[in-house]
């Protein structure tokens, strides 16, 4: 990670540091001041949507109801890659017996994308950028991907998420989906407990 002179913010980007249960330690030994900030996406979709991005780099050996139920029973099995990545409140928790609350943003996938400018507003609140340096002149929305794009200059070409991004999610059986809400559902509710925010998911 380059160094940060002053005046200067670092960022670095690993979504799998979240779920990595060695992660938070050395994080905290590296830099104890860290700030952190978490974009939480409903864990349900987040599922599909991993599922997705294995299966078009051929990875996925196995179907969507293999990869996250039990094989001889057919209940959600939280062993499971794909459903423990979602398990969120024990996630967070284990990140919080390193670092304060205060420590940490939690940001909502679905607002992120939905209402970009508010939620990029807060984040940069939380990281002492006064006055927020990306606004709404910043973005740009591409119905292609259905995803903001952000512009470093009004004019210039938008800075998009990358092809991996954006691709259409396989239906999934309502009787699934039904099972992995109701597993979630607790996880959920003890998640918006922990971080004093509920991101409205799907119950």
């Amino acid at each position: 990670m380059p160094e940060s002179v002053s005046g200067q913010l670092t960022m670095e980007k690993t979504p799998s540091y979240l779920v990595r249960e060695r992660v938070p330690a050395r994080v905290r030994a590296m830099s104890p001041s860290v700030k952190l900030v978490l974009v939480l996406r409903d864990p349900v979709t987040r599922a599909v949507s991993d599922y997705t991005q294995a299966a078009a780099k051929g990875r996925a050996r196995r179907s969507f109801l293999h990869s996250v139920t039990d094989n001889r029973t057919g209940m959600v099995d939280r062993r499971k890659p794909l459903v423990r990545v979602g398990l969120y409140d024990e996630h967070v928790s284990r990140w919080l017996e390193h670092f304060p609350r205060s420590s940490f943003h939690f940001v909502s996938g679905e607002r992120l994308v939905a209402q970009p400018e508010r939620e990029l507003a807060s984040i940069q609140r939380f990281l002492g950028l006064r006055p927020p340096w990306v606004g709404a002149r910043h973005l740009v929305f591409n119905s292609t991907k259905g995803f903001p794009c952000l512009l470093r200059e009004p004019g210039a070409t938008p800075h998009c998420l990358d092809p991996s991004k954006g691709r259409r999610h396989p239906k999934v059986d309502p009787v699934l989906e039904k099972r992995l809400r109701e597993f979630y559902a607790p996880h959920n509710r003890r998640l918006y407990r922990i971080i004093g925010r509920d991101l409205e998911w799907p119950p």
